[in-house]
């Protein structure tokens, strides 16, 4: 895919996913009712989840194009791999900054090291992790191959998080969408939190077809100057 249909394509999104995000924000401010128990600080939930939806979608993408890395060994799929994993710690950091937000009014604290917010935090150090090592050696192949190690392994713990309030004893809420009964939302809290993902998603998507357009552009100037 030429440069030129990249960036229509990056515009595109980046146009829905504004009209999405302003939508979005109407939706939280002046549509969605106040949860009853929680009253007002609940509506950050409908920027949390989203932040925390691309997240993991970001690092299976890390994922699934480092293993094809490792497979084929095509560095367009390693440029997709970390231009993913740079949107992914972006909207890690998201969902850890607002978490904290929604945590003080909830449940009094800033932080606790309940299982899931202890495996999410773990999650940002993992992603951390996957840009210094392939930094760790001279050998920029054998960089690129440690980091696909470490995003395909590091994927491992998105099930982890999502499992871990019902597996563990956990102040955080069993899940209200991924339920095996159904969601259990009110119908006007789940349409808003279903815009929210969309137009996340659609800013990923943005950011990821521009990042990933310049990320081609540099490695071909390296290997011209090389």
């Amino acid at each position: 895919m030429n440069r030129s249909r990249m960036k229509k394509i990056s515009i595109a999104f980046g146009i829905l996913g504004v009209a999405a995000i302003l939508l979005l924000h109407y939706m939280v401010f002046f549509w969605v009712p106040t949860e009853s128990s929680m009253g007002i600080v609940q509506r950050i939930f409908y920027i949390h989840v989203p932040s925390w939806w691309v997240a993991f979608i970001s690092f299976g993408v890390v994922a699934l194009c480092s293993g094809v890395y490792l497979w084929l060994g095509d560095d367009r799929l390693d440029a997709a791999a970390v231009t993913a994993a740079e949107g992914g710690m972006i909207f890690t950091t998201i969902g850890l900054l607002t978490g904290p937000l929604w945590g003080k009014i909830a449940w009094g604290a800033w932080w606790t090291w309940e299982p899931r917010l202890t495996l999410a935090l773990l999650l940002w150090f993992i992603y951390l992790g996957y840009f210094l090592v392939r930094r760790s050696t001279l050998n920029l192949e054998r960089g690129k191959r440690l980091a696909a190690v470490v995003g395909i392994i590091g994927v491992l713990d998105i099930p982890l998080i999502h499992v871990s309030v019902s597996w563990l004893r956990s102040l955080h809420p069993e899940a209200v969408v991924l339920n095996p009964d159904g969601p259990t939302l009110d119908g006007s809290m789940l349409a808003t939190l279903l815009v929210g993902l969309l137009a996340y998603s659609l800013i990923f998507v943005c950011l990821f077809t521009v990042r990933y357009s310049t990320e081609l552009v540099d490695r071909a100037t390296q290997m011209q100057d090389v």
